[in-house]
């Protein structure tokens, strides 16, 4: 079979380091060198790539946004399938579904129905695609009330191993499309488009702020576990704690609160966040602010400022229930240690959560824990790169498991579903590709 003319690349051709580098958003780029490298464009090119991976005993990893932290896409010695020109979207207001494919930007597509009014919980940066984003479970804007993206995924079109194109939904081949709702990048088929269930916008989006001195870091995060229940689930109650926050002129280490809210209207959204402005420390908080409008695009930016493409990243994450009498040991060791800004400790008030629909997706808890490392030189590797590593693996015994969305597998394998998921994710692979023709995840427990 054929591969698509001028849209590939052969390790050692001209155009090929640049094509490999671009598939990573961020300056860290593993040393991982695919065989070959297909940028496709339609269907076709996705049969001949998986034909000529067939038919040269080539593993096949598959790219979307290229936001996956480890690059799990890159590997040694195989077929690298680049989806990012697959960013078709059409939205039908009256049936309230939209069909987008892979390499749609998820802050794009959020553009576009804000437009017509519409909504669906896309992810937190700029940047990230949805093909990826959904496949792991997809914590996006709002997903305390309509859950992980993935359970509005509704379909999707996918071509098999085989080269075969299927339609997928609970009806037909349901258990490739449990399956493709929460694999990852350990999903066994390429997806070309995503159907996706809308919502109305909500009529308010809102915020809180409130910064504390890490001096504060015992009292904010022990009442924040206190009161994670409590939280209106139209409330994001997003902690980040950092170094210094250039973008409002902080060159000190800060803990903020910046939580954003959606409501029906203002007053609402501040009833919403009330609960937000009773941490025991508040007399302390260089930054109050109960209550103030805002819109999703403010946001975006807001988010950005800790995503900086010109950095190099490492990330490493865990969901927990623990006590906070046994996650702030860990957590003062993550404060103690953090290198300088961009690198920063995200906590999530995230549960409990609702009884969630039978797909993959099958590990959270009530707290989300990510460490995300950034820095500028490549020399600074070996002194920045394992900070969110080593600080996750020291608390891993209060773990129930890890997201996708930062997973850190091939450093530290982890769980990140059940075991009964896991055994039927390997069941449904041997069935729908009995040859391994897709690369698994890149660690497991």
């Amino acid at each position: 079979m054929t591969l698509p003319e001028g849209r590939y690349f052969v390790r050692g051709d001209e155009g090929y380091e640049t094509a490999r580098r671009s598939t990573v958003w961020n300056q860290r780029v593993p040393d991982r060198f695919p065989a070959v490298i297909v940028q496709a464009r339609d269907d076709d090119d996705i049969v001949a790539a998986l034909a000529y991976a067939k038919a040269n005993d080539l593993q096949v990893g598959i790219r979307s946004g290229g936001h996956s932290w480890a690059a799990n896409h890159l590997r040694d010695g195989g077929l690298l399938l680049d989806m990012h020109g697959f960013d078709q979207a059409t939205i039908d207001k009256d049936k309230m579904v939209a069909v987008a494919g892979p390499g749609k930007g998820g802050s794009i597509l959020a553009a576009e129905l804000d437009a017509e009014g519409l909504f669906f919980p896309a992810g937190h940066c700029k940047g990230v695609c949805i093909g990826g984003y959904l496949l792991q479970g997809g914590y996006g804007w709002n997903s305390r009330v309509y859950g992980p993206a993935c359970e509005s995924v509704i379909g999707l079109d996918v071509i098999t191993a085989d080269g075969e194109k299927l339609y997928i939904d609970a009806e037909n081949h349901p258990d490739l499309y449990w399956s493709a709702r929460g694999a990852g990048p350990g999903f066994f088929a390429v997806v070309t488009a995503f159907h996706l269930k809308l919502y109305a916008k909500p009529a308010v989006c809102g915020m809180s702020l409130y910064v504390y001195p890490f001096d504060c870091a015992d009292e904010v995060f022990t009442w924040a576990r206190a009161i994670s229940a409590d939280v209106d689930r139209r409330v994001e109650l997003q902690i980040l704690a950092t170094k210094s926050v250039p973008d409002i002129g902080m060159d000190s280490p800060a803990i903020l609160l910046a939580s954003p809210v959606f409501a029906d209207n203002e007053r609402e959204a501040e009833e919403a966040l009330a609960l937000l402005g009773t941490c025991p420390a508040i007399d302390k908080a260089i930054t109050k602010v109960p209550y103030a409008p805002t819109d999703l695009p403010t946001w975006y930016t807001a988010v950005m400022g800790n995503y900086l493409e010109d950095h190099r990243y490492s990330a490493d994450n865990m969901w927990t229930s623990a006590s906070a009498e046994d996650l702030m040991p860990g957590i003062q060791r993550i404060l103690d240690t953090m290198p300088p800004h961009p690198a920063h400790f995200l906590w999530l008030n995230w549960g409990p959560s609702p009884t969630r629909q039978d797909m993959a997706y099958s590990v959270e808890a009530e707290i989300y824990l990510a460490l995300y490392g950034g820095w500028l030189d490549e020399a600074d590797d070996d002194k920045y790169a394992d900070w969110p590593r080593a600080n996750m693996a020291e608390m891993a015994h209060l773990a129930a498991g890890i997201q996708l969305a930062d997973e850190n597998l091939g450093q530290r394998p982890a769980r990140f579903a059940t075991d009964e998921a896991m055994a039927r994710l390997d069941k449904a692979r041997a069935a729908y590709d009995p040859d391994s023709r897709f690369y698994p995840w890149m660690g497991r427990v």
